[in-house]
């Protein structure tokens, strides 16, 4: 089953899907909030392969346009971390007031930015059962350096940030920056974004982001689950951040590194990382209660 929502999120109207699995009728059903990347939406591949991955083994998905993004209400492009943590909360809201989801195991996984979102939210909101990171990060400032490597790179990136400062303070408006000066990606994997993904964004972003520690609350998810995944060689977050965020966590966490894919691993259908997830779903969350 497959239904088309609008939910709230402060003054905000949001959309979203919430797909069902096929035969559970009357069933009370687990269910994850999967989280969207870095001003992409609900369409995309890395978020689409998940919900159908999820149905398929028996749990609820509920996919979802983050501010700014989208369908959803609000400034275009307009994705400030701390506000994308309030719309993770308000889905986790919206999924406790459907008779069709077990308000107890609700959980979250995203992609990249939307898994740094997940982790964060997982953290400060204790009704979340379970967090799934796929190539998340946990400090910002220190991503960022990874990213824009050497000090000219650096230099450029920095002033982009004064200049953002400068300039809504001087005119009251956001200086518009391009996506791939805030995050570089390679030219063989920007096929993956999604369509109407964002593409200018205002420099606060860029602020927002740099500022933005999930390393900080990590810890604050146990004892509940924490699975995090990487690719060993991202070409877009640094490996070393799900590293970090490992040395910080509580227990239980796992934390797998993955040779043979590349940052969009939730689009490449690797049976490996399937497999990974399935066993540890079955281990911290199964489709059916014990009884």
């Amino acid at each position: 089953m497959e239904e088309a929502v609008r939910f709230r999120s402060g003054k905000l109207e949001l959309a979203g899907v919430l797909h069902l699995p096929e035969g559970s009728g009357d069933d009370v059903v687990p269910c994850f909030a999967v989280l969207h990347g870095f001003g992409s939406n609900k369409d995309a591949t890395n978020v689409r392969g998940p919900v159908q991955m999820l149905n398929e083994w028996g749990y609820g998905a509920f996919r979802f346009d983050m501010r700014g993004c989208g369908e959803s209400d609000g400034e275009f492009g307009r994705v400030i971390c701390l506000e994308q943590v309030d719309d993770t909360r308000a889905a986790v809201d919206y999924l406790r007031s459907r008779p069709e989801i077990d308000k107890e195991r609700i959980a979250l996984i995203g992609s990249s930015f939307g898994a740094a979102v997940a982790i964060y939210a997982g953290a400060v909101d204790d009704r979340v059962a379970a967090v799934i990171s796929s190539g998340g990060w946990g400090h910002g400032e220190r991503k960022f350096r990874h990213q824009h490597p050497g000090a000219e790179q650096w230099l450029r990136f920095t002033q982009m940030l004064e200049e953002g400062r400068r300039h809504r303070d001087r005119t009251g408006e956001s200086l518009m920056v391009d996506r791939y000066d805030i995050v570089p990606m390679p030219q063989h994997l920007r096929t993956h974004l999604s369509p109407n993904s964002v593409v200018q964004f205002p420099a606060e972003v860029a602020q927002s982001m740099y500022n933005f520690c999930s390393e900080d609350v990590v810890g604050q998810i146990a004892p509940r689950p924490l699975l995090l995944l990487h690719s060993s060689d991202d070409s877009i977050t640094p490996t070393e951040q799900s590293v970090s965020l490992f040395q910080r966590a509580g227990m239980p966490t796992d934390l797998h590194l993955f040779a043979e894919t590349d940052h969009f691993m939730f689009s490449e259908d690797n049976v490996r990382v399937r497999e990974i997830v399935k066993s540890w779903l079955d281990r911290f969350l199964p489709v059916r209660r014990d009884s």
